[in-house]
């Protein structure tokens, strides 16, 4: 019952969407166009790529400073006779 009222929602909300659905796309397609074209918003997007860039940059020195240090191999050592652990002591 539950996929039956969400699939009839959904048929009707595609239907009644796809109606208005191209004017709408079309015109906020348009603002979009238009905003981009600013002159401001170009000068936003240009300093936030450098920000970025900059940011990346900082990053990838940050990592290289906390790169390990390769490990020293260890000189091999004598085995141990193993612990009887179930006696008592």
């Amino acid at each position: 019952m539950k996929i039956f009222k969400f699939a009839a929602g959904f048929a009707a909300g595609y239907v009644l969407g796809s109606r208005a659905g191209r004017e709408k796309y079309e015109q906020i397609a348009e603002t979009a166009r238009r905003v981009r074209g600013n002159p401001t918003v170009q000068q936003a997007q240009q300093k936030a790529k450098q920000a970025v860039g900059t940011g990346v940059d900082t990053a990838k020195a940050k990592m290289d400073r906390r790169q390990p240090q390769p490990v020293q191999p260890v000189e091999p050592v004598e085995p141990v006779e193993p612990v009887d652990v179930t006696s008592p002591l």
